[in-house]
């Protein structure tokens, strides 16, 4: 599986992106069919909660995405791959 991170506003260092490849290894391992991985990371201008995730899973068919914010972006990195283990099981049966 190919992972695209994409950091809009802010530079994400490697220790991010090393954590958010290490949690979607758990999707690749759910489901071979999965091309690409495109994370999309963002700031808000909220107080609280300002920290977004975006994740698209490309496979054959119909894509999975899923859109997150909380606190921190390792917080919302794990809600929106919770979400997508979620997703990738209901497609299985």
């Amino acid at each position: 599986m190919d992972v695209i991170i994409q950091s809009l506003g802010f530079t994400a260092g490697e220790e991010l992106q090393g954590f958010i490849k290490e949690k979607l290894e758990k999707l690749d391992r759910m489901d071979d069919t999965i091309i690409r991985a495109r994370v999309t990371l963002q700031v808000g201008q909220e107080a609280a909660n300002n920290h977004h995730c975006d994740i698209r899973l490309e496979i054959p068919g119909n894509d999975h995405f899923v859109k997150k914010e909380g606190s921190s972006f390792e917080s919302t990195a794990i809600d929106a791959i919770d979400t997508l283990q979620k997703m990738i099981r209901r497609t299985k049966q």
